[in-house]
C-alpha cells in the first residue's frame, strides 16, 4: 500500500462515520415516525358508532396523558444512554426501550387524536386525578399509593431535573449505573398506573396497550435489577 493509498483512506473515513451517524440518525426518526403511524392506525377498530369517546376526566383519557409524559422521560434517558453508555448490554437494553415507549407514544397520541382530547395533561392541573380506587394492586415497597383525593405533582419514579443533569454528565461505567438505577425506579414508578388502567379503562384498546406496557417492563425491570446486582449497586429508593 502507498502512502496515496494510506492517504485516501484517511480521507474517506470521516466520511464514512459521517455516513453511519447519518444512517442511525434516520433509524432512530423512522422508528418515531413508525411510532405514530401505529397510533393513527389504532383509529381503525375504534370506529365502531357503538364505542362511546371517553370523557375528559376518564381512566382512558388521563392515563394516555399522564402515560405520555412518563414515557417521554424514558426516552429521554434512553436517547442519552446510545450515546453515554459503555456497556453494550446497556446500549441494547436503551435501544430497545427507545423504541418500545416511542412506539407507545404514537398509539397514546393516535388514541387522543381519535377523540379529539388534549395530547398532554392540562398545565398546572397535576397527575394522575384518574386513580380514585384505592385497589390498584403492583403497589411498590415503601409507595402510598392509596386513593387520591386529589392530583399529585409529580408521577412516581421520575427522574428530576437534577438527576437527569448528573445522568447527562456521568461518564463511563458510572453513566451505565447511574442509567440503569433511574431506568429501574421509573418503571416501578409507572407499574400501580399500567396496573390502574389495564383493570378500569373503559376501551378495550386501552386496557391492552397498558396490559403489553405492564408486561414489558415487568420483563426490563428484571433485567435491570440483575444489572444493577451485577454491578455492586443498589436501587434507588422509590420518590
Amino acid at each position: 500500500m502507498t502512502a496515496d493509498d494510506v492517504a485516501a483512506i484517511e480521507e474517506t473515513e470521516p466520511a464514512r462515520r459521517s455516513q453511519r451517524t447519518t444512517l442511525t440518525v434516520l433509524g432512530l426518526v423512522a422508528a418515531v415516525l413508525l411510532g405514530f403511524a401505529i397510533g393513527f392506525l389504532a383509529r381503525i377498530p375504534l370506529e365502531d358508532k357503538e364505542t362511546p369517546t371517553p370523557a375528559d376526566d376518564s381512566v382512558d383519557v388521563g392515563f394516555l396523558q399522564d402515560m405520555t409524559v412518563h414515557h417521554i422521560q424514558a426516552v429521554t434517558m434512553a436517547t442519552y444512554a446510545l450515546k453515554g453508555a459503555t456497556d453494550p448490554a446497556v446500549q441494547s437494553l436503551a435501544f430497545d426501550i427507545l423504541t418500545t415507549q416511542q412506539t407507545q407514544i404514537g398509539e397514546m397520541q393516535g388514541l387522543l387524536t381519535l377523540w379529539e382530547k388534549p395530547l398532554l395533561p392540562p398545565p398546572g392541573e397535576g397527575y394522575m386525578a384518574w386513580m380514585t380506587d384505592s385497589d390498584h394492586g403492583h403497589d411498590m415497597p415503601g409507595m402510598d399509593m392509596g386513593s387520591h383525593s386529589g392530583p399529585v405533582d409529580k408521577m412516581p419514579g421520575m427522574a428530576s431535573d437534577e438527576e437527569l443533569k448528573a445522568l447527562r454528565q456521568a461518564q463511563g461505567p458510572a453513566f451505565d449505573t447511574l442509567f440503569l438505577q433511574l431506568m429501574l425506579r421509573h418503571h416501578q414508578g409507572g407499574a400501580s398506573m399500567l396496573a390502574y388502567a389495564a383493570d378500569h379503562a373503559e376501551v378495550d384498546a386501552v386496557r391492552n396497550l397498558a396490559r403489553a406496557m405492564l408486561a414489558t417492563q415487568d420483563k426490563e425491570s428484571a433485567q435491570i435489577t440483575e444489572m444493577i446486582t451485577q454491578r455492586g449497586a443498589q436501587p434507588l429508593p422509590m420518590n
